[in-house]
């Protein structure tokens, strides 16, 4: 029996293979007549082109970075600065990947630009993280790169590491890495790089991931980790935060699978979980998985949201959802900003106060002497948020003790309104896939897409938001949807050509009918 499952299993595997040379060679012949390049050969030149280089070329630009998505946004461990790398760009007819790498100075509101010998190829859904060592430390893993006509996929596994104070780019190659993928999530615990999930697609066939791996950046080696308990299905574009304690909540995401031939399911998920090192371990590679049932205002199922995470809450912004009606499906898009404490699984939506009005006459009080005193009505004001009336219990699974709530609505349900009419200067644009960090107190956010009808807006504005106050977003760059560039597809216009010819048609009629 034995023999026959290994002899089943090669078959299987022989088969498997044989599809895909025979997919491969005919995409080359494809690509042969359209002229495109393997995108392979693409990425190996790019390298090669990187490797060039030799000087490190710092420059002050004029002009912030141009609009995109899917960029990493990161604070730096210890300078008054953000990092950007990489990011998307689609002007309806073709994407742009970017490998470009700027440090944007809080302070003096700068934008630098790095140009640094053997830098990664452009990228798009791959993932940062930061740690304080040798001066600090970038570390960039996966994500994806495609052709202008995005008619080739490329996913990467490659793990890379930029010295922020050499500004040396150095590529890590190191045995038991993760598969490539992109839209994985990834997070520093203790002296180990944690990355779960994503996906890959290479427009024949796609598969989602739900592995756990674990990169030490002292020995530097991967190990693939089996966490105990179950684990969450696959998914990409999730959310997933570390705890001051070391502990991992993740939560959200999407996935789809295939029905049938052309078919697809798609899932955007709704669950969270916890994992967590196992009691007296000190390898760092025993995890234990543990589903939590949060409480709060939640805001049920949406994608394309983006988090950051500072000390012991979670914030959320923005994402979408499908509204499905008989005639259409088209998608509800949000902007709005969400809490999520991080020790008692609550969710909170955050209510900007608004500044006070300098101009208000000041109270007047007597101190103990009887003379009278200003007070002042500006002291620093905490967060503000909107926290749901709960019918609350406590739950014990044996791992931790949890709050779980009743939610009952609160005045500050989600907008599902519509995409229209929305305030750009007191709050931001609604939009999916936007950067977002935290550096201090103060919350960041660049870029995004926002959807209107066929028409993809890569978005290009940058805001900040001081979290101790939380009294309106400052912008830096405020929202253009006017001014940016956008071509019409083929299909478009044929559609629009359509229509005109109709109405020509119908004319025409009309006019016969005039005639008889």
């Amino acid at each position: 029996m034995g023999k026959q499952q290994k002899k089943k299993g090669k078959g299987i595997e022989k088969t498997s293979a044989k599809t895909e040379k025979k997919l491969t060679q005919k995409m080359k012949k494809k690509l042969a007549l359209t002229g495109e390049d393997d995108i392979e050969d693409i990425v190996k030149q790019i390298e090669k082109e990187e490797q060039k280089k030799l000087q490190v070329i710092e420059k002050v630009i004029a002009t912030p970075p141009t609009r995109r998505a899917f960029c990493s946004l990161t604070a730096h461990p210890y300078k008054d600065e953000l990092i950007m790398f990489g990011g998307e760009f689609h002007n309806g007819h073709e994407t742009f990947v970017y490998n470009d790498l700027y440090i944007y100075k809080i302070a003096t509101d700068e934008w630098t630009l790095i140009k640094s010998p053997g830098a990664p190829p452009p990228r798009t859904s791959h993932q940062t993280v930061a740690t304080s060592a040798n001066k600090g430390e970038l570390w960039i893993f996966g994500g994806e790169f495609t052709t202008k006509s995005e008619s080739q996929f490329y996913h990467y596994k490659d793990l890379w590491l930029f010295e922020l104070e050499t500004k040396k780019w150095t590529k890590i190659d190191a045995p038991g890495a993760p598969s490539s993928r992109s839209g994985h999530r990834m997070v520093v615990v203790k002296r180990q790089i944690i990355v779960f999930g994503g996906y890959h697609d290479n427009l024949q066939d796609y598969k989602y991931f739900n592995d756990v791996h674990a990169f030490n950046l002292d020995t530097r080696k991967w190990k693939k980790l089996e966490p105990t308990g179950t684990p969450p299905s696959p998914r990409s574009g999730c959310q997933m935060v570390s705890t001051p304690e070391g502990k991992i909540v993740i939560w959200g995401g999407y996935s789809k699978i295939k029905i049938k031939k052309d078919v697809d399911q798609g899932t955007t998920h709704t669950d969270t979980f916890l994992l967590q090192p196992e009691k007296g371990d000190e390898t760092g590679l025993k995890w234990k998985w543990s589903i939590v049932k949060p409480g709060g205002a939640r805001y049920g199922a949406r994608s394309g949201v983006t988090c950051t995470f500072w000390g012991k809450k979670a914030y959320t912004f923005g994402g979408a959802a499908d509204n499905e009606t008989e005639e259409d499906l088209s998608a509800v898009f949000y902007n709005q900003l969400h809490s999520f404490d991080l020790h008692q699984f609550i969710w909170s939506e955050i209510t900007l106060k608004g500044k006070k009005d300098q101009n208000k006459p000041r109270r007047r009080r007597r101190n103990k002497e009887g003379d009278g005193e200003d007070e002042d009505d500006d002291e620093e004001m905490q967060v503000e948020e909107e926290e749901p009336l709960v019918e609350e219990k406590v739950v014990e699974d044996g791992v931790f003790t949890m709050r779980v709530s009743t939610v009952q609505p609160t005045k500050n349900e989600p907008n599902t309104s519509s995409n229209t009419s929305v305030d750009t200067v007191s709050h931001p644009h609604s939009r999916i896939n936007c950067s977002l960090v935290i550096k201090g107190h103060n919350l960041f956010m660049y870029g995004g897409v926002f959807e209107e009808g066929d028409r993809e807006h890569t978005l290009g504005d940058f805001y900040s938001l001081d979290l101790h106050k939380c009294e309106e977003w400052k912008t830096i760059i405020p929202c253009d949807l006017q001014n940016e560039e956008w071509i019409e597809s083929e299909s478009e216009d044929d559609g629009e050509e359509d229509d005109d010819e109709d109405e020509d048609s119908d004319e025409s009629e009309n006019d016969e009918m005039e005639n008889t």
